[in-house]
């Protein structure tokens, strides 16, 4: 008899942890390859582990709602082989007798995504942990790295995550009493043993550490109580984090985009019946899109640590609505590849899945730039914030006829043009002003410069 651990799958560049919703299985029970073993969720979308071996399920290592990081062991399976203990994913298998191989995250992020890192500052390292080592997320890490704090000293920070791991609240609250002056009546027992370091003041984390939301509910009449939805507490841990990792900075463009909108009038009833898909504009804009990141690759990109990984794939995120409020991103795998009629097939499909909850982690993993059509709800522009742990995401307003001056070999002259206004995201710490300017420059010019007489 052999016990197979069953672990937490890996679903994306940038997710850490998933949160488990629901066991389909209980100990005891017969599990089929390949069967359904629990739901689980995370902040792009909720997804299904399979089982990756046939037997009875011997134990089940964490609880409905537990947070649990990707790789930690979830389940043992008890198969009827006569091999040693197996640790299986739904994507690989290893013999745990094997030696064990340690990847930095700069190396996984190299191996997943081909990315070409174009200097080669100080090393990153990340202490290698043996089985009795505490599990430190890369966000409690980052943070850990900037405030200087050495391992040691975070080894005996109190966690309140699952199995006692430390979380952002955790290391932001240690923080906070780290840099109070030591007093007998300033803190519990415990933490009379802190020494005080020098604190270097940082805009981004005092911020962090002062602010202290309202928990208590007001005893008010007149005010509905909405309770959040998992999907919108990920959501808003997602963005507030992002507004804490990277330096916001929004550029903007007007764009002509006459000879878009005339071709889509002039093609798409002909464009439907011969492909058998709607075309919106989404996938026009998306076209100009990836010729600006071919010409500014560094825009198609990620920050770990001091290094810059400059993606090779050109994955465009494409922000959608969901009928209950929510917004997913799912992502167009090498839309530099594809033609007009494959981004259009790949939007209409993406968009669908979402829109009826099908998508798989799959559709929403290794994104490298976002896209959002903020136009769609009738907004002119909009300053959207950076999906994690990409570098930019560039948003675009609804397109309305405005008198524009225009040159003319006859001089200037005023005509009726259909205009837009593009915005772009990006983090300051590896793109500045004059990058983003080129690059929302080039974008224009791309969809300027559309041939209304082209085929699709």
């Amino acid at each position: 008899m052999a016990l197979v651990n069953v672990i937490m799958p890996k679903l994306g560049e940038s997710i850490m942890e998933a949160t488990v919703l629901k066991w389909h299985k209980k100990p005891g029970d017969q599990v089929k390859l390949d069967e359904t073993l629990l739901d689980i969720a995370t902040d792009k979308v909720d997804s299904e582990v399979p089982s990756t071996a046939e037997g009875i399920l011997e134990e089940v290592l964490c609880k409905e709602n537990d947070v649990i990081a990707i790789g930690a062991v979830i389940a043992k399976i008890r198969t009827n082989s006569n091999e040693e203990i197996i640790t299986t994913s739904p994507n690989k298998v290893n013999v745990s007798n094997s030696e064990p191989k340690t990847i930095t995250p700069v190396e996984s992020d190299l191996q997943s995504n081909g990315a070409e890192v174009p200097f080669q500052p100080s090393a990153y390292h990340v202490p290698q942990q043996n089985d009795n080592a505490r599990f430190y997320s890369p966000l409690v890490l980052n943070i850990a790295a900037k405030e200087g704090i050495p391992l040691a000293e975070l080894e005996i920070i109190p966690g309140t995550g699952n199995e006692g791991r430390i979380t952002k609240k955790d290391i932001l609250s240690y923080l906070e009493r780290r840099q109070v002056p030591i007093q007998n009546n300033g803190l519990k027992q415990q933490d009379e043993s802190i020494i005080e370091p020098r604190y270097n003041s940082n805009p981004i984390t005092d911020n962090l550490r002062n602010h202290h939301p309202q928990t208590e509910i007001p005893d008010s009449q007149g005010v509905e109580i909405i309770e959040m939805d998992r999907m919108r507490k990920l959501i808003s841990e997602h963005m507030t984090r992002s507004k804490a990792t990277s330096a916001h900075v929004t550029s903007f463009a007007e764009v002509d985009v006459t000879n878009l909108v005339l071709w889509r009038e002039k093609n798409k009833k002909n464009f439907e019946k011969r492909e058998g898909e709607k075309i919106t504009f989404t996938p026009l804009l998306i076209e100009g899109l990836i010729r600006a990141i071919k010409k500014y690759p560094l825009l198609n990109s990620s920050v770990i640590g001091d290094k810059i990984l400059v993606k090779k794939n050109i994955n465009i995120g494409m922000a959608t609505a969901l009928p209950n409020g929510n917004l997913i991103v799912p992502v167009i795998k090498n839309a530099d590849h594809l033609n007009i009629i494959g981004i259009t097939r790949e939007v209409n499909r993406l968009a669908n899945t979402a829109r009826n909850g099908k998508l798989s982690p799959a559709d929403t993993t290794d994104g490298t730039f976002t896209f959002t059509n903020v136009g769609t709800f009738g907004s002119l522009m909009g300053t959207p914030i950076i999906n994690q742990p990409q570098v930019a995401i560039m948003a675009t307003g609804a397109i309305k006829k405005k008198p524009v001056v225009i040159e003319t070999d006859k001089g200037d002259s005023i005509a009726i043009r259909h205009m837009m206004i593009v915005s772009l995201s990006y983090d300051h710490r590896i793109i500045d002003g004059a990058m983003g300017s080129s690059f929302l420059a080039e974008y224009t010019k791309a969809i300027e410069s559309f041939d209304p007489e082209r085929s699709y």
